[in-house]
C-alpha cells in the first residue's frame, strides 16, 4: 500500500477530482482484455504533461511503481499493475487532437485519443491514417504506439511504427524529452522515438505523438475467395503479394473459425471450406481496382480457389467482412479458456506454419482455430480448452509453448501486434539470445534505473 502522505502529494498536483483509491476505481483499473486481475493502490488522471512530470518525479524519488494506461484493451497484460502502485490513466484529460497539419500531412495528438476518432477527423479533410487495429473504436493512440499495433490494412499500409514521426515523452525522473521531428527525413542522433515504439510503457510515458498522414484513396472494393484447404489458401496469400499486387487487406479464416461464425450467426457460410480469404483493394480509378481484383482472382484460382466473389456494393462488402470481424467472439464455442496469440512469420512459410499448428492440436486433442492478417504473415492462433478443467488448462499452455517454438523455428516472432506484456514474458528466451535480452535490460536500466515504470513486463525482470 502507498502511504497516505504520497496520496496527499499527488492530490496537490492533480486535484481531488483526478486521483482515486476507492475500491470501485481500483477494480475498474485492475484488468485488461486478458481478464487477469491486479489491483493498483491508486488511479491518477493527469491533466497535462506537467502533471505527468511531477508525478513521475515523485514516484522516482520514492520508488513508487507507476503503470501508464490507455483504454486497457491489450491482450498481453501490458497495462496491468501487476506490481501494485499507481495507474496513470490517460483517457480523461490527455485525449485531444492538437493539430491536423494539412500542408505537411501530419497530426499531433495526445496519447488518450481514440484511434477511430483520429481516423474520422482526418478523413473529413481528405487525409488518411491507415493503422486500424481491431480495437480501433476504443483503443488509444498512446496504447497503439506502446504496442506498435497493426490491423487489417497492414498488408498495404504497414503498422503504427510506419506513421510515428515524433513523440514527446516524460522520463521516469520527470524529465521531458522530444524525440523525432515533423520532417520526412531526420538522421540526427539516435532514433529514440523508435525505441519508445513497442516499449509497452516501460521506458517513458508518452505525452504527445506526431503522426504521418497520407491522402485518402477515393474508392475500395472487397472480394472473397473460398478454398478447400488452408495450405492452398496460404499459398495464394504469398503468391498474390509476390505478383506485384498489394491489396489493402488479406485476411483469412480456417474451417474451425468458419464453422464457429456460422453456428453463432447463421450467415450461410461454406462450412465445408478449408479456408476463406477476404481481401480489399483501393485506389482512385475504378479500372485500377478492377485490374487488381482480376490479378488476385487469377492467383487465387491457380492455387485452388473454387469460388471468387466480388462485392457489388457496400452492403455486400460488409457481409463478406462480417465473418472476419466476428471471428474472435465466435470461437468461444470451442472452450471457455482462450489463449489468443498473434504470432507472425515470413509470408512464404505460412503453409508450413499452419500445418504445424494443426499437428499440435491433433497431438493434444484440442481445437486451435486460426484466423488473421495473413497479408503480413500475422496469424491469430487460439488455443481453446475448458477453463474449469485444470488438466485442460495445463495442456493449453503446453500447446502454446509448442506454437511459439514452431513460429521461432520458421523465422517468426512471438508477437506481431499485441506485444509481450506479462503473458508472453516467460517465452522471450525462446526468441532472443541471452546477449540480446541483456541489451534490452541495459536499455531499460538507462531509461529507468529505479525500475519504477511498468516493471515485470516484456521479460525484463
Amino acid at each position: 500500500m502507498i502511504d497516505e502522505k504520497h496520496i496527499k502529494h499527488f492530490t496537490s498536483i492533480v486535484g481531488d477530482d483526478n486521483i482515486y483509491s476507492d475500491k470501485a476505481h481500483l477494480i475498474a483499473y485492475s484488468y485488461d482484455a486478458t481478464r487477469e486481475h491486479f489491483e493498483p493502490d491508486a488511479v491518477i488522471f493527469p491533466r497535462n504533461e506537467d502533471d505527468i512530470s511531477a508525478i513521475l518525479k515523485h514516484c522516482n524519488e520514492h520508488k513508487i511503481v507507476i503503470v501508464p494506461r490507455g483504454a486497457g484493451s491489450g491482450f498481453t497484460g501490458g497495462a496491468l499493475p501487476s506490481s501494485g502502485g499507481i495507474v496513470l490513466a490517460m483517457e480523461k484529460h490527455m485525449n485531444k487532437i492538437l493539430e491536423i497539419d494539412m500542408k505537411n500531412m501530419v497530426a499531433i495528438v495526445q496519447p488518450g485519443v481514440i484511434n477511430m476518432d483520429l481516423q474520422r477527423a482526418v478523413e473529413e479533410v481528405g487525409l488518411f491514417y491507415p493503422p486500424d487495429p481491431a480495437s480501433q473504436d476504443y483503443s488509444t493512440l498512446g496504447g497503439n504506439v506502446s504496442e506498435n499495433a497493426g490491423g487489417m490494412r497492414a498488408a498495404k499500409y504497414g503498422i503504427t511504427k510506419d506513421y510515428v514521426m515524433a513523440t514527446r515523452a516524460v522520463l521516469p525522473n520527470g524529465d521531458i524529452i522530444k524525440a523525432g521531428k515533423r520532417t520526412i527525413k531526420d538522421v540526427a542522433g539516435y532514433n529514440i522515438s523508435g525505441i519508445l515504439i513497442a516499449s509497452e510503457g516501460t521506458l517513458a510515458v508518452l505525452s504527445e505523438i506526431t503522426l504521418k498522414l497520407i491522402p485518402k484513396p477515393k474508392m475500395t472494393k472487397t472480394a472473397m475467395g473460398i478454398f478447400d484447404s488452408v495450405s492452398e489458401a496460404m499459398e495464394a496469400v504469398y503468391k498474390t503479394m509476390a505478383s506485384g499486387i498489394t491489396p489493402v487487406a488479406m485476411e483469412f479464416l480456417d474451417n474451425l473459425t468458419i464453422r464457429a461464425v456460422e453456428q453463432t450467426y447463421n450467415k450461410g457460410l461454406p462450412v465445408d471450406a478449408g479456408a476463406l480469404l477476404v481481401t480489399d483493394v483501393d485506389g482512385n480509378l475504378e479500372e485500377d481496382l478492377d485490374f487488381q481484383l482480376a490479378q488476385i482472382e487469377k492467383v487465387f484460382r491457380e492455387n485452388g480457389c473454387r469460388t471468387f466473389k466480388i462485392a457489388k456494393d457496400n452492403a455486400e462488402a460488409a457481409d463478406i467482412w462480417f465473418a472476419r470481424r466476428n471471428a474472435s467472439q465466435s470461437i468461444t464455442i470451442y472452450g471457455s479458456k482462450k489463449l489468443n496469440e498473434d504470432v507472425t512469420v515470413p509470408r512464404a512459410v505460412l503453409p508450413e506454419l499452419l500445418e504445424k499448428f494443426y499437428a499440435i492440436a491433433h497431438k493434444y486433442d484440442i481445437n486451435i482455430p486460426c484466423f488473421g492478417h495473413t497479408g503480413d504473415g500475422n496469424v491469430h492462433t487460439n488455443v481453446m480448452v475448458d477453463g474449469s478443467d485444470p488438466e485442460q488448462v495445463k495442456i493449453a499452455y503446453q500447446a502454446i509453448e509448442e506454437v511459439f517454438q514452431a513460429t521461432v523455428d520458421l523465422g517468426g516472432t512471438l508477437s506481431g501486434e499485441h506485444g509481450i506484456g506479462l503473458a508472453k514474458a516467460p517465452y522471450m528466451s525462446m526468441a532472443f539470445t541471452e546477449e540480446e535480452m541483456n541489451l534490452f535490460k541495459s536499455i531499460k536500466m538507462a531509461f529507468d534505473p529505479n525500475n519504477i515504470l511498468n516493471p515485470a513486463k516484456m521479460g525484463l525482470n
